[in-house]
Protein backbone atom coordinates (compact mmCIF):
# COMPACT_ATOMS: atom_id res chain seq x y z
CA UNK A 1 0.00 0.00 0.00
CA UNK A 2 1.10 3.25 -1.02
CA UNK A 3 0.55 6.25 1.00
CA UNK A 4 -1.25 8.88 -1.58
CA UNK A 5 -0.43 12.21 0.55
CA UNK A 6 0.98 13.72 3.69
CA UNK A 7 -1.93 14.82 5.37
CA UNK A 8 0.02 15.97 8.37
CA UNK A 9 1.99 18.10 6.17
CA UNK A 10 -0.57 18.98 3.72
CA UNK A 11 -3.04 20.31 6.39
CA UNK A 12 -1.71 20.47 9.50
CA UNK A 13 -3.91 23.11 11.01
CA UNK A 14 -6.62 20.70 10.52
CA UNK A 15 -5.15 18.00 12.08
CA UNK A 16 -4.02 20.05 15.18
CA UNK A 17 -7.53 21.10 15.60
CA UNK A 18 -8.39 17.36 15.49
CA UNK A 19 -5.70 16.84 18.03
CA UNK A 20 -7.38 19.51 20.07
CA UNK A 21 -10.66 17.04 20.26
CA UNK A 22 -7.89 14.00 21.09
CA UNK A 23 -6.18 16.28 23.88
CA UNK A 24 -9.78 17.06 25.29
CA UNK A 25 -10.17 13.33 25.49
CA UNK A 26 -7.09 12.26 27.24
CA UNK A 27 -8.64 14.82 29.61
CA UNK A 28 -12.37 14.08 30.22
CA UNK A 29 -12.24 12.09 32.79
CA UNK A 30 -12.35 8.67 31.10
CA UNK A 31 -10.48 5.97 31.58
CA UNK A 32 -7.90 5.91 28.80
CA UNK A 33 -7.97 2.19 28.21
CA UNK A 34 -11.45 2.68 27.19
CA UNK A 35 -11.07 5.44 25.00
CA UNK A 36 -8.43 3.12 22.89
CA UNK A 37 -10.90 0.25 23.33
CA UNK A 38 -13.45 2.31 21.54
CA UNK A 39 -10.62 3.79 18.78
CA UNK A 40 -9.86 -0.13 18.48
CA UNK A 41 -13.45 -1.08 17.63
CA UNK A 42 -14.04 1.81 15.56
CA UNK A 43 -11.30 1.32 13.54
CA UNK A 44 -11.90 -2.87 13.20
CA UNK A 45 -15.56 -1.79 11.65
CA UNK A 46 -14.32 0.92 9.15
CA UNK A 47 -11.66 -1.55 8.38
CA UNK A 48 -8.56 1.01 8.86
CA UNK A 49 -5.25 -0.81 9.40
CA UNK A 50 -3.18 2.45 10.31
CA UNK A 51 -5.98 2.88 13.28
CA UNK A 52 -6.15 -0.85 14.13
CA UNK A 53 -2.40 -0.86 14.52
CA UNK A 54 -1.76 1.95 16.12
CA UNK A 55 -4.74 1.53 18.82
CA UNK A 56 -4.36 -2.37 19.64
CA UNK A 57 -0.17 -1.67 20.18
CA UNK A 58 -1.06 1.76 22.32
CA UNK A 59 -3.65 -1.06 24.35
CA UNK A 60 -0.79 -3.49 24.71
CA UNK A 61 1.64 -0.86 26.13
CA UNK A 62 -1.01 0.16 28.75
CA UNK A 63 -1.10 -3.28 29.89
CA UNK A 64 -4.15 -5.51 27.95
CA UNK A 65 -3.67 -8.59 27.23
CA UNK A 66 -3.62 -10.55 24.08
CA UNK A 67 -6.19 -12.96 24.94
CA UNK A 68 -8.71 -9.60 25.98
CA UNK A 69 -7.29 -7.66 22.52
CA UNK A 70 -7.73 -10.67 19.73
CA UNK A 71 -11.25 -10.56 20.95
CA UNK A 72 -12.33 -7.12 20.64
CA UNK A 73 -14.49 -7.88 17.55
CA UNK A 74 -15.94 -10.61 19.07
CA UNK A 75 -16.94 -8.55 22.63
CA UNK A 76 -19.99 -9.91 23.22
CA UNK A 77 -19.28 -13.54 22.88
CA UNK A 78 -16.19 -12.83 25.44
CA UNK A 79 -18.18 -12.95 28.60
CA UNK A 80 -16.85 -11.19 31.57
CA UNK A 81 -13.22 -10.64 29.83
CA UNK A 82 -15.20 -7.53 29.11
CA UNK A 83 -16.51 -5.16 32.39
CA UNK A 84 -20.12 -4.29 31.96
CA UNK A 85 -18.86 -0.51 31.46
CA UNK A 86 -16.91 -2.00 28.17
CA UNK A 87 -19.20 -4.14 26.60
CA UNK A 88 -22.02 -0.82 26.70
CA UNK A 89 -18.92 1.74 25.02
CA UNK A 90 -18.38 -1.25 22.34
CA UNK A 91 -22.20 -1.57 22.13
CA UNK A 92 -22.13 2.33 22.02
CA UNK A 93 -19.30 2.30 19.47
CA UNK A 94 -20.87 -0.10 17.17
CA UNK A 95 -24.25 1.66 16.76
CA UNK A 96 -22.91 5.38 16.56
CA UNK A 97 -20.39 4.12 13.87
CA UNK A 98 -22.86 2.60 11.86
CA UNK A 99 -25.11 4.92 12.41
CA UNK A 100 -26.96 5.35 8.66
CA UNK A 101 -28.17 1.77 9.18
CA UNK A 102 -29.19 1.78 12.91
CA UNK A 103 -30.42 5.11 13.56
CA UNK A 104 -29.73 4.99 17.37
CA UNK A 105 -32.31 3.17 18.68
CA UNK A 106 -33.69 4.11 22.03
CA UNK A 107 -32.42 0.45 23.36
CA UNK A 108 -29.20 1.22 22.78
CA UNK A 109 -29.15 4.68 24.01
CA UNK A 110 -30.71 3.31 27.38
CA UNK A 111 -27.82 0.50 27.48
CA UNK A 112 -25.46 3.39 26.87
CA UNK A 113 -26.88 5.42 30.00
CA UNK A 114 -27.29 2.50 32.06
CA UNK A 115 -23.18 2.97 32.45
CA UNK A 116 -22.71 6.04 31.89
CA UNK A 117 -23.69 9.95 32.99
CA UNK A 118 -24.75 12.80 30.43
CA UNK A 119 -21.11 14.19 30.03
CA UNK A 120 -19.59 10.39 29.54
CA UNK A 121 -21.93 9.91 26.97
CA UNK A 122 -21.78 12.56 25.92
CA UNK A 123 -17.52 12.48 25.65
CA UNK A 124 -17.78 8.87 24.34
CA UNK A 125 -19.74 9.93 21.58
CA UNK A 126 -17.06 12.49 20.99
CA UNK A 127 -14.50 9.75 21.09
CA UNK A 128 -16.39 7.85 18.55
CA UNK A 129 -17.06 11.21 15.74
CA UNK A 130 -13.40 11.77 16.24
CA UNK A 131 -12.61 7.99 15.79
CA UNK A 132 -14.69 7.86 12.63
CA UNK A 133 -13.09 10.78 11.37
CA UNK A 134 -9.27 9.93 11.97
CA UNK A 135 -10.08 6.57 10.21
CA UNK A 136 -11.77 8.11 7.19
CA UNK A 137 -8.67 10.39 6.48
CA UNK A 138 -6.24 7.51 7.12
CA UNK A 139 -8.53 5.00 4.26
CA UNK A 140 -8.26 7.69 2.12
CA UNK A 141 -5.20 8.85 1.76
CA UNK A 142 -3.89 5.20 2.55
CA UNK A 143 -1.63 5.84 5.52
CA UNK A 144 0.37 3.19 6.31
CA UNK A 145 0.55 1.09 9.13
CA UNK A 146 3.50 0.75 11.74
CA UNK A 147 3.91 -2.87 10.63
CA UNK A 148 4.27 -2.52 6.85
CA UNK A 149 6.17 0.18 7.34
CA UNK A 150 9.01 -2.03 9.12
Amino acid sequence: MTQRLDYNAIAPAGMKALGGVYGYLSQSGLPAELINLVFLRVSQINGCAYCIDMHSRDLLKGGMSVDKLVLVPAWHEAGALFTDQERAALRWSETVTRVADTAIPDEEYQAVSAQFSEKERVDLTIAVGLMNVYNRIAISFRATPAAVAR
